[in-house]
């Protein structure tokens, strides 16, 4: 007769693996970290969402507030910690810490101040999570991805800024306006600096299959003039500036764009995405930083797309780089 005691010795066969769960870092719990955890929780983007700050009592509640509402979303941890330790083994850090832009405050400004804290802070991170993908969304973005390049030897496939993707956002919203269509339905890309010497790449956009440049209006819109366009690519520029005059930040729009990046990399979506990265010999542009439409997956930065491109267009192209890369000299690098 069978013992009890020998079903012990009944083989169980292999036991399942745990299945691996994606962490999200984000470095920084100000305007734009919290609303960027909030926005990636929302989503469902990771599964683990881990904010760092050196305010402790700040990022912690940040966190508990957060983890409340964990029942309305789909489910995730919230950890905050101003314990670096808090990012160990995380798959993406975003690194949104930085000085505050004030109203007439450019970005430039900005790059002294946020580079010496990218040099106490990024060696750190780098450090308890050396294989995630890094997204600098810290403004200046451009200068400050390469110096952070630079300062953690990181390959340049590994880390990038978030670039121009917010503007292409802003860019697409206001040709939509303008159309009278959903923005969905609208795809261009806004190239360079993310700053005052972006530029819209006007030849390669479309509104549905339509060239934009071909836009004669529909449903009571006027067709994309030269003068249309010109105050639509100001408003770009200008925009985020009007904003922060008048609430002194800008959070919602920037962490749903960097949602978006952060789920390029964890799902690798393969996602064409205008981010800003370390070039070599785009369109004879190399050694800087700059926003280019790219392949965005679970290893980083893939290929560039060489977007087709009017004289002016490249022209502007290169002053961006030169006006990026004289700033970025400015500061020894």
């Amino acid at each position: 007769m069978t013992q009890p005691d020998d079903i012990d010795e009944v083989p169980l066969g292999p036991r399942p693996t745990p299945r691996r769960t994606s962490k999200l870092a984000i470095v920084g719990a100000g305007a734009v970290g919290s609303t960027m955890a909030y926005a990636a929780l929302m989503r469902g983007a990771a599964r683990t969402v881990a904010l760092y700050d050196i305010n402790k009592a700040k990022v912690e509640a940040e966190a508990l507030d957060l983890g409340h509402g964990i029942q309305f979303m789909p489910m995730a941890e919230v950890v905050g910690s101003d314990d670096i330790a808090v990012c160990a083994d995380a798959d993406i850090v975003m690194f949104t810490a930085g000085a505050k832009q004030k109203p007439g405050q450019t970005r430039i400004d900005l790059a002294e101040a946020t580079i010496s804290l990218v040099r106490k802070v990024l060696p750190a991170v780098t450090e308890v999570a050396p294989n995630a993908v890094y997204v600098m969304v810290t403004n200046p973005v451009d200068v400050v991805t390469y110096a952070s390049l630079k300062i953690s030897g990181l390959p340049p496939t590994q880390l990038f800024g978030s670039g121009t993707v917010l503007d292409s956002s802003r860019l697409r919203y206001l040709i939509a306006q303008h159309a009278r269509v959903a923005v969905q339905n609208v795809h261009a890309y806004i190239a360079g600096e993310h700053g005052d010497s972006e530029l819209p790449l006007w030849s390669s956009a479309s509104i549905g299959a339509v060239p934009l440049l071909e836009w004669q209006g529909s449903n009571g819109s006027s067709p994309m003039t030269a003068a249309v366009r010109e105050d639509i690519a100001r408003e770009v520029v200008e925009s985020a500036y009007r904003i922060i005059e008048g609430k002194g930040a800008t959070n919602y729009a920037v962490a749903l764009a960097g949602s978006r990046i952060i789920e390029a990399v964890l799902k690798d979506e393969q996602r064409i995405l205008p981010i800003s990265s370390l070039l070599d010999d785009y369109y004879g542009i190399s050694d800087v930083c700059l926003s280019v439409p790219t392949i965005v997956g679970s290893s980083g930065v893939g290929d560039r797309l060489a977007v087709p491109m009017s004289v002016d267009e490249l022209a502007g192209l290169r002053a961006s780089a030169d006006a990026v890369r004289a700033v970025a000299r400015q500061f020894g690098f």
